[in-house]
């Protein structure tokens, strides 16, 4: 058994999901991906997947030893292609996955660039808002903001201010807001997933003010806080990456700038272990360039748990 080659077919299955489609992949019968995995299994003495019917899953050692043998695979090719003296040059495909306000605002309109550089590279955009599962999806990193509900690998590649958002024209027809306590006369539009929710905690010269808003519409959607807010109907509580182009045009302002609220991270998490591929760190590099007019941004490639 070609030990390289038994690496390959396990992680196209696990990427692909069955047998079949990684067999289509590798240009070989069905028959040969089933014999090089049960050779693999014999060989490191564990099972490595769980068959049925209608899927395949991988057991918790399947799982350990396919972000070993991805790592081992991407290494051997970073080689190669160094070797070759095209260590600079990215080809292939590369899948992201990142939310379809922050896609759309500061990744999309900056691809260009990105393209142009590796015209050689093939890019599958996912934009999709909800926590999607990298291993399932086949995506090799993902733009990610907040907290990481699951234990990752992670390179915080950012952090943003959150304000108090709205219009001009809902601030002058509405009463000032001078302190924390105001926004309780206010409509605040509630979105949860942004870490507030209905609850935000003020911060200021060492004293902290926690103040519960209230609004008559609550969206789960970052387009959905735009629009709304955009549309006058209330306030919105987020992060500058939110309101970017119209709070440097001036079309949307933001009031309680002298008093702090926690701040938004950003991250690059990789699905390949510790090991990310040149492809995946290149583009969490850019990601960071886009962003880092705004922001500060970070380097340190780190697992990341639930104590964010």
């Amino acid at each position: 058994m070609d030990r390289h080659i038994a690496m390959e077919t396990f992680v196209r299955v696990i990427e692909t999901g069955s047998f079949s489609a990684a067999a289509k992949q590798l240009n070989v019968g069905q028959p040969s991906v089933s014999k090089v995995i049960s050779q693999l299994e014999q060989w490191v003495g564990v099972k490595l997947l769980l068959r049925s019917s209608r899927s395949l899953t991988p057991t918790e050692a399947g799982l350990n030893f396919y972000h070993s043998a991805r790592r081992a695979i991407e290494e051997v090719d970073e080689a190669v292609a160094t070797a070759r003296g095209a260590g600079s040059e990215l080809s292939g495909s590369l899948r992201v996955s990142a939310s379809v306000c922050f896609g759309r605002l500061h990744i999309i309109r900056h691809l260009p660039r990105f393209l142009a550089e590796h015209p050689d590279l093939q890019l599958d955009m996912i934009l999709d808002d909800r926590p999607i599962n990298l291993l399932e999806e086949g995506v090799d990193v993902a733009i990610r903001s907040g907290n990481l509900p699951n234990s990752m690998v992670a390179r915080k590649i950012g952090q943003a201010p959150r304000r108090v958002f709205a219009t001009q024209a809902y601030f002058d027809s509405h009463p000032p807001i001078l302190k924390p306590a105001d926004l309780r006369m206010h409509n605040v539009v509630i979105y949860p997933p942004d870490g507030g929710g209905r609850t935000w905690i003020f911060g200021r010269d060492g004293v902290e003010e926690k103040i519960d808003v209230d609004g008559r519409l609550k969206v789960t959607a970052a387009e959905g806080l735009r629009e709304a807010v955009l549309a006058d109907i209330g306030i919105g509580v987020t992060s500058e990456w939110t309101f970017a182009p119209e709070y440097l045009s001036g079309e949307v302002t933001s009031r309680l700038d002298d008093w702090r609220l926690p701040t938004l991270d950003l991250w690059a998490v990789f699905s390949a272990g510790r090991m990310a591929s040149a492809k995946a760190r290149a583009f969490a590099t850019f990601v960071q360039d886009c962003v880092s007019d705004k922001i500060g941004g970070g380097s340190a490639t780190m697992p990341i748990g639930n104590s964010l």
